[in-house]
C-alpha cells in the first residue's frame, strides 16, 4: 500500500471548493432553526424549584421514545397557577424547549419557576393591574414559562434561548427572569 503526501491528495482549486462546501453548510446549518438537542430516544429530567410555592421536583418526563403519563401530570402540578390552583396541561414541546436549554447552558441547578401555567382569571387580573401581561398570553394555554436559574446568568439564559429559536423570547433584566414559549419566533 502506498501512502499519498496530504499535498497530493487533493489538488488546491478542489480543496478551495471542498472548503467553501463545508463553509456553506456551516452557514445553512446555523441559518436553519434549531431542534431537539436531546437524542430523540433519550430519557430527559427536569429539575425546578418553585419560587412562589417553595415546591421542588426533579422528575423524568420522557423516555424510551414517549411522554411519560406519570411525570407530565407532576409537571402540570407544579407548573399550576399559584394563586388560583388551577392545573392545565403543559405543552411537552415547552417540556421539550427547557430541557434543550439545562443541555445547552450547562446547568446544574433546577429551573427557578416565576410563572408556569396562568388562568384566564388570573391573567385578566394581572394585565388590569399594569403587569405588562398580553391580552392572550400564552401562559393561559400551558405554553410558556418565566424561568432563572442560578447558575446561569438570565441573559445567557436569554441569548441561548434565541438561538434555539423554538419560540418567543422575553427577557426581564429589572425582574432577573426570562419568558420562553412555544409560539411564533419572536423576541422582547
Amino acid at each position: 500500500m502506498r501512502l499519498v503526501p496530504a499535498s497530493n491528495a487533493v489538488s488546491g482549486e478542489s480543496r478551495r471548493g471542498f472548503l467553501r462546501g463545508l463553509a456553506g453548510l456551516s452557514v445553512a446549518a446555523l441559518a436553519a432553526p434549531a431542534r431537539l438537542l436531546a437524542d430523540t430516544w433519550s430519557d430527559r429530567v427536569l429539575s425546578f424549584a418553585h419560587t412562589h410555592t417553595g415546591e421542588r421536583l426533579t422528575v423524568p418526563y420522557f423516555a424510551d421514545g414517549d411522554y411519560l403519563a406519570e411525570g407530565l401530570a407532576r409537571l402540570e402540578h407544579l407548573l399550576r397557577d399559584h394563586r388560583s390552583g388551577e392545573e392545565h396541561p403543559i405543552d411537552p414541546r415547552l417540556l421539550d424547549l427547557l430541557n434543550d436549554l439545562r443541555l445547552a447552558t450547562g446547568t446544574r441547578e433546577p429551573f427557578q419557576v416565576i410563572s408556569g401555567y396562568r388562568s384566564p382569571k388570573t391573567n385578566a387580573k394581572l394585565r388590569s393591574a399594569g403587569r405588562g401581561v398580553a391580552k392572550r398570553s400564552l401562559h393561559m394555554d400551558g405554553r410558556a414559562i418565566d424561568v432563572r436559574l442560578a447558575d446561569v446568568k438570565s441573559s445567557v439564559l436569554r441569548d441561548t434561548a434565541l438561538e434555539l429559536r423554538r419560540g418567543g423570547v422575553g427577557y426581564y433584566r429589572q425582574s432577573d427572569f426570562v419568558h420562553v414559549d412555544t409560539g411564533r419566533v419572536r423576541t422582547w
